[in-house]
């Protein structure tokens, strides 16, 4: 083979649902000189990265660790570990990722409930509590921030109900982690799992998860082994534990940038960063309805870091996405499931949550809109999003 030259990578806004761009100190956190996965220095990381997150996660659970590998493995280390086969769960859907919950459930062998709500809707309180006294499953698996569908869906109550009737709640916290307040401890959350390269401004490859004092005791009755070796927290605890036990070699860059992430956040503040997130989403979503955009997620429950709008009758999708990218340099994701062809995502999550990037997104969709035949007053997005910045200074 011919051996190709060394990337030339032309830098990408990234504006769709995930990756994000990282933060610039967190990218020069990665060229940090490697270490050994034992390390002192690299433990000493460890422990900082486990606490910093105890702080992020709202929570107090000593069990608090980021996996070694994408969100999609916090979804399967938290089911892997709190499920065995004949096991009943709840996953309430309304939207493409809890479907992944069903498969994950599934293939452990639990016996799953699906509830549904349509998409861009939210679950009522009343809903869970009637499905749970039904079927009187072990778990409850939902998602808090829908990626697919741009709803974030309220956990109080539910958190409430799932403690009451003995119930353990996991929730997929990949969106939401480090953009909306996520309350572990406050809300009764049992299991979440987030990731890295969205709220918290990092590169994908690892996933946060947390356990409260409730799901640790549930797998320490377990009768089955876990089905992951990968995954298994009963391994894994060790290796975090005073024996540091060998399981894995962890990836040190990867935990490098996310303790650089992490130090961001709070040196900002965790409820400082979900003011800003909401400033900007305030600032956004005037630009869009402007532009003739209207969200797909009901009013009263529309996330701040994924504006999830449908695309005008008329315009193809694809060749809006294209332009965005190739003209623009900015990509914007596209709909999935009952959304797909229907529906643009636009992420404000971490460091890409900033009145710069909602003003360079504004103008460049109202080129391409225009371009693609729709019938946008010159300027109308950023001169929205201008009057809404004014109010809030």
């Amino acid at each position: 083979m011919t051996i190709p030259p060394q990337l030339d990578i032309k830098p990408v806004l990234l504006l769709g649902p995930g990756p994000s761009d990282a933060h610039p100190n967190v990218l020069r956190a990665m060229a940090t000189p490697l270490l050994g996965h034992l390390d002192p220095q690299f433990l000493s990381c460890m422990n900082q990265v486990q606490d910093m997150l105890r702080v992020v996660f709202r929570t107090k659970n000593a069990l608090t660790l980021p996996i070694s590998a994408t969100g999609m493995a916090g979804m399967e280390t938290c089911l892997v570990n709190l499920l065995e086969p004949g096991d009943r769960i709840i996953v309430a859907t309304a939207g493409f990722f809890s479907r992944r919950m069903i498969e994950v459930a599934q293939r452990i062998g639990a016996t799953v409930t699906v509830l549904e709500q349509p998409w861009g809707e939210v679950f009522d309180p009343q809903q869970i509590r009637e499905a749970i006294a039904k079927e009187r499953p072990k778990a409850l698996g939902i998602v808090h921030a829908e990626t697919s569908t741009g709803a974030l869906q309220p956990l109080e109550e539910i958190g409430a109900i799932c403690r009451e009737t003995g119930v353990l709640l996991i929730v997929d916290t990949v969106t939401s982690l480090g953009c909306v307040p996520v309350e572990i401890d406050a809300w009764g959350i049992d299991a979440a799992y987030s990731c890295s390269q969205k709220g918290l401004s990092c590169p994908p490859g690892l996933s946060p998860v947390t356990f409260s004092p409730r799901a640790v005791e549930a797998m320490e009755r377990r009768k089955t082994p876990e089905q992951s070796w990968y995954f298994d927290l009963t391994l894994i605890r060790k290796y975090l534990g005073s024996d540091r036990t060998y399981h894995h070699t962890a990836p040190i860059s990867m935990n490098f940038a996310l303790h650089e992430g992490l130090r961001l956040v709070l040196e900002e503040g965790v409820e400082n960063r979900w003011t800003r997130h909401q400033k900007n989403h305030h600032a956004l979503k005037a630009g869009l309805g402007a532009l003739g955009l209207e969200y797909t997620a009901n009013p009263k429950h529309q996330l701040p870091q994924l504006n999830a709008v449908r695309i005008p009758a008329g315009v193809d999708d694809v060749a809006g996405r294209k332009m965005m990218l190739q003209e623009f340099g900015i990509e914007i994701g596209g709909g999935l499931g009952d959304f797909k062809g229907k529906a643009w995502r636009i992420g404000l999550m971490g460091y890409n949550s900033r009145p710069s990037v909602v003003l360079l997104c504004l103008a460049a969709l109202e080129q391409v809109l225009t371009r693609l035949g729709v019938k946008v007053a010159p300027g109308a997005g950023v001169a929205a999003a201008n009057a809404v910045y004014a109010k809030q200074s």
